[in-house]
């Protein structure tokens, strides 16, 4: 990975203080790759046609050559998971269990990765999502600018870096 890549990123520690406080959030790893499998294969919106489709060796490159990923944890549970893809700018996967949706994961996650992406270069962050869905709605009301449907009936969303011009 490269070495802008590595950068650590900063968390936005008022999600964290609003979070359950079992809940925790951490760097996701190679070891943590199964359990990010159950939790993608376990939603019930953007559910994969072919779970083959992403292998074990995605998992490794998005986590490791191109990008980072994090868990969030209840308890020793994992809950649910975010990955960014520092070469593409994007967020390659949100997913949060079931049983865990509507707790404030997926907008700590989300904090996470795109602070990361952003303190890493990226002036727009990209990522694409079914339409009609929960998930697309919870884009938009992250502030993410909706943009056009591609051909596999997929909507394109983009996030600019925040202005830090506007602070001096």
């Amino acid at each position: 990975m490269s070495s802008a890549l590595m950068g650590a990123g900063r968390f936005n520690d008022h999600l964290q203080r609003r979070l359950d406080p079992r809940i925790q959030i951490r760097p996701a790893t190679i070891e943590d790759i199964p359990e990010l499998s159950r939790i993608r294969l376990a939603v019930v919106e953007n559910v994969l046609s072919d779970p083959s489709r992403i292998t074990q060796e995605m998992y490794e490159s998005y986590l490791t050559d191109r990008g980072r990923g994090w868990v969030a944890l209840c308890g020793d549970t994992p809950a649910g998971f975010v990955v960014a893809d520092g070469l593409d700018e994007s967020i390659w996967a949100l997913f949060i269990d079931p049983p865990f949706e509507g707790q404030g994961l997926g907008s700590a996650l989300m904090a996470r990765a795109t602070d990361w992406l952003f303190a890493n270069g990226a002036r727009v962050i990209t990522l694409s999502t079914e339409v009609g869905t929960r998930a697309e709605r919870f884009y938009q009301a992250q502030g993410w600018q909706p943009g056009a449907v591609d051909v596999r009936g997929e909507r394109h969303f983009t996030l600019a870096a925040p202005d830090d011009s506007a602070g001096q």
